[in-house]
């Protein structure tokens, strides 16, 4: 148990709760949304400083000619990053005392763009043993054009991770959105499944004995528990998960294997979507390793979680809490969220979605654990004490 007192507690709880934002606000998809991004950051801090000395020379963006799995080229700044074998908790703060609850990781969202800031790099080895890329692993970020792939951000942070001694979580191979207009346009079922089979096997191939876990397949219901309309259902139904799952088990046969989705802070048609989904795969024999929840969360909508966790476990697999970030970042609601995965023995890890508020795609929610001055909020404090 954490040397802080239950009083130390109570306070962190009351300066949360008076700093909180208190106006409802909807629910929250991935963080991939650019639009409400970038209208979040026209209300969000001044733009932070760059310091690259924390970490050695930055990549730059540009780009040489290379070999593809299929015959394209690819445009990278770097070799892919050596095996690594062992990994521990990278920092004396939140991963430390988490991984001692027997979990796995406590950890965060960043791309080079953040991992360059002095502030938010020296986060990195205090509190979180585990990194996520925000953004630079998405397919239009990795292949933009067909056959040719782009990995120098994505390079970047495994080098980073790796160089802390932490877990990486690979993000995302099958996504409806940020998906380049040439797959989009695909039409012929066959074509499509080769083209996700050469882009994960290409993106996941690359990093083989690297990542700790992929969220295959992002976001593929609806509310109300039916497959989302995408190329990849419209054309193969739900096959396409299958495909994912098989081709990335074949790519890297060590890496776990998940599902991700927002809006399962609750037992809802979603959650119950997503369960059965995996008991069939699991029934099938395909290699479906957890389920993520990405718990994008208004304020006070914590409530939900500790019940929706226990559902997700039921499908027996682990389930991580991949995307934490909350309207207001509240102390009694990131108390509440991670008391839950603590509850939860098939709860293996939490991912907070940023370091810093000014960094956040929710900024103007100042909804993380560190302020847009890099400071520790209350919230920060209260899972301190209950570690």
């Amino acid at each position: 148990m954490a040397s802080l007192t239950a009083s130390t507690v109570a306070l962190a709880l009351m300066m949360a709760s008076a700093a909180s934002v208190q106006a409802a606000i909807p629910l929250w998809g991935q963080c991939g949304v650019r639009v409400l991004a970038i209208l979040e950051r026209l209300f969000a801090s001044p733009e932070l400083t760059v310091n690259t000395s924390m970490i050695g020379t930055a990549n730059e963006s540009r780009s040489v000619s290379g070999t593809a799995t299929s015959g394209g080229s690819i445009a990278t700044t770097s070799k892919p990053p050596p095996a690594t074998t062992s990994v521990a908790s990278s920092g004396s703060g939140l991963a430390e005392k988490f991984v001692a609850h027997g979990k796995v990781y406590f950890g965060v969202a960043a791309d080079q763009n953040t991992l360059t800031n002095g502030c938010v790099a020296n986060l990195i080895p205090k509190d979180f043993n585990c990194i996520t890329p925000e953004n630079s692993m998405k397919w239009d970020a990795i292949e933009p054009s067909q056959n040719t792939f782009n990995f120098g951000g994505a390079d970047y942070v495994v080098n980073f991770a790796m160089s802390k001694g932490a877990l990486i979580r690979g993000h995302t191979l099958v996504w409806h959105s940020q998906l380049p207009s040439w797959v989009t346009m695909i039409s012929n079922p066959s074509t499509l499944t080769s083209v996700i089979n050469n882009h994960i096997n290409t993106l996941a191939g690359r990093y083989k004995g690297k990542i700790y876990a992929w969220d295959v397949v992002n976001e593929i219901f609806n509310e109300n528990g039916s497959f989302r309309s995408s190329v990849f259902y419209n054309l193969l139904g739900q096959s396409f998960v299958t495909i994912a799952f098989n081709a990335a088990h074949t790519a890297d046969p060590t890496a776990k294997l998940y599902i991700n989705d927002y809006n399962l802070d609750s037992v809802n048609a979603k959650a119950q979507a997503v369960v059965t989904l995996v008991n069939n795969l699991k029934a099938a024999g395909v290699p479906v390793h957890g389920i993520g929840t990405q718990a994008h969360l208004s304020a006070g909508g914590a409530g939900g979680v500790q019940a929706a966790l226990t559902f997700l476990a039921s499908a027996g697999t682990d389930v991580a809490i991949t995307e934490l970030d909350i309207a207001g970042a509240a102390a009694v609601d990131y108390v509440t969220v991670v008391r839950a995965c603590l509850n939860t023995p098939a709860c293996i890890g939490i991912t907070v979605w940023g370091c810093s508020d000014k960094d956040s795609w929710r900024a103007a929610y100042t909804p993380l654990l560190y302020d847009s001055q890099c400071k520790p909020k209350a919230a920060y404090y209260a899972i301190l004490a209950i570690l």
